[in-house]
C-alpha cells in the first residue's frame, strides 16, 4: 500500500486525525508517503503520535519515510487550548464568530517549513496537508490564500532545482465529505483520533468532536471511534 518506486514521493502532514488520514488516502493513489508528525505542546500529543503510528503501519511507509519533530516553542509561547489547559478549549462556536482559542497561532506555517525542508533531502516534490476551509473552526492558516501565498515563499526560498508543490486536496471539502471520501478510499478512520481535550476516550464535547460527530452523522456513517 506504500506505492512503487516509479511513483513520485509525496511528504503527508499527518497529525493523526481524520482530515489528515484521509489526505495521506487520497496522495496514497498516485505517490509513494512520506509523513511527517509534528509535536508542538498539545495536550493530546502521546495519543496523536500513536494515531501517526498505526496509519503509517496501515499504509506500509517504512521508517526512513517517516519523521516525527517537535516544535515545542509553540506549546512554551502559548495562548492556544491546544497547548495550555489553563484555557477552556470551546464547542464550536456561530459561523463568523472569530477565531476560536483552539488556533495554535501560526502552527501551519511551521509545519510547512518542516515539510518542504525535508522534501528538500528526501526529494519529495510536493507537500500535502489536510487543511480544511469551509469546516474549519475559523483557522486563518487554514485558508486557501495563506496556501497560495506559502507556495511562493517556497517558490522564492529553496534551491533553484527544487520543485516542490503545497497541496492540499481536502481544503474544498465540508467534514461530511471528507467521511465519504474516506470510507470510499479504505483509509483506517478506525485509527485516527481527534480529541483536543482527553486522550483515553473522545470527550465529546470539544469542538474537534463536535465537528467530527456531526461529519459522521450528516454522512450516514457510523464513526468507528465511538461504536
Amino acid at each position: 500500500m506504500g506505492g512503487t518506486s516509479e511513483q513520485p514521493l509525496a511528504i503527508v502532514a499527518l497529525s493523526g486525525g481524520m482530515d489528515s488520514c484521509v489526505t495521506a488516502a487520497m496522495m496514497a493513489r498516485t505517490c509513494r508517503l512520506a509523513l511527517l508528525h509534528v509535536t508542538y505542546g498539545q495536550l493530546t500529543a502521546a495519543r496523536e503520535r500513536r494515531a501517526f503510528g498505526d496509519i503509517a503501519d496501515f499504509y506500509g511507509v517504512p521508517d526512513s519515510l517517516r519523521l516525527v519533530a517537535g516544535l515545542d516553542a509553540l506549546g512554551r509561547i502559548g495562548g492556544s487550548s491546544l497547548t495550555d489547559r489553563r484555557i477552556a478549549t470551546p464547542r464550536p462556536g456561530r459561523p463568523g464568530a472569530g477565531i476560536p482559542v483552539s488556533y495554535v497561532p501560526f502552527r501551519n506555517a511551521h509545519l510547512l517549513c518542516v515539510a518542504v525542508s525535508w522534501a528538500e533531502v528526501i526529494g519529495a516534490d510536493r507537500v500535502a496537508i489536510g487543511a480544511v476551509e469551509q469546516d474549519s473552526p475559523g483557522y486563518p492558516d487554514c485558508r486557501a490564500a495563506f496556501f497560495d501565498a506559502f507556495q511562493r515563499v517556497v517558490e522564492a526560498g529553496t534551491r533553484p532545482e527544487t520543485c516542490v508543490r503545497i497541496e492540499t486536496p481536502v481544503i474544498g471539502m465540508s467534514k461530511a465529505e471528507i467521511v465519504r471520501k474516506g470510507v470510499e478510499l479504505g483509509a483506517p478512520l478506525h485509527l485516527t483520533w481527534s480529541c483536543y481535550v482527553s486522550e483515553d476516550a473522545p470527550c465529546g464535547e470539544c469542538d474537534s468532536c463536535v465537528l467530527r460527530g456531526r461529519a459522521f452523522e450528516s454522512a450516514g456513517v457510523a464513526d468507528p471511534c465511538c461504536s
